[in-house]
């Protein structure tokens, strides 16, 4: 949604897609157990409006296909459920997908789970494994303009804002969006704050 004339970075944004582990949570495959969880966390106005695929009412039939089609060998990009670390309660999705304009970042959290700092650290969690498993130069997110919480999101991981733009969301109809980049030498730069 970034910089739709850009040429996709070819086998740089081919990514192998470990389990991440967080202090709270753990980032794995979508699985069949999941199912269950997954519809009644999505089956939520609140988080359809927000995203562009997601559907509402979201059914246990869209679930199903959901975790199927993460496990797609023609699917781009690494896709994972978030879990709770200790319980392993699922509690949303996360990822990053391969897109024309390059590698994008995507995430939501169930609303039980809203306000707890998990969208932070899972977002942290994507950027390292995308500047650390690929040669990208930057990777991509956007937010709704009526997204706060996501937009603190976005910020605390280094981002940095370089337009607006639309987005088709099923539920939402064509939505104003804020883009964002967060290039390497700058995530190179906030891993080095942190020693």
């Amino acid at each position: 949604m970034v910089a739709e004339t850009e040429e996709v970075e070819g086998d740089s944004l081919r990514i192998e897609c470990p389990v991440l582990v967080t202090e709270r949570l753990v980032l794995r495959p979508p699985h069949e157990d999941d199912i269950p969880e997954l519809a009644q966390l999505a089956n939520n106005r609140r988080v359809a409006e927000m995203l562009s695929r997601m559907p509402h009412p979201y059914s246990e039939a869209d679930a199903a296909a959901f975790v199927r089609g993460s496990r797609s060998r023609d699917r781009s990009g690494c896709h994972y459920a978030v879990a709770l670390a200790g319980s392993g309660a699922f509690i949303g999705c996360a990822g990053l997908d391969n897109r024309e304009y390059g590698l994008e970042l995507g995430y939501w959290m169930g609303e039980p789970y809203w306000g707890r700092g998990y969208a932070t650290e899972v977002a942290h969690a994507l950027v390292d494994l995308a500047f650390r498993a690929t040669n990208i130069d930057r990777l991509n997110v956007s937010c709704r303009v009526i997204n706060d919480a996501s937009r603190r999101v976005i910020h605390k991981c280094g981002f940095q804002y370089v337009g607006q733009g639309m987005m088709d969301s099923v539920v939402a109809g064509k939505v104003p969006v804020e883009r964002y980049q967060l290039d390497r030498r700058t995530w190179v730069s906030l891993r080095s704050w942190g020693s």
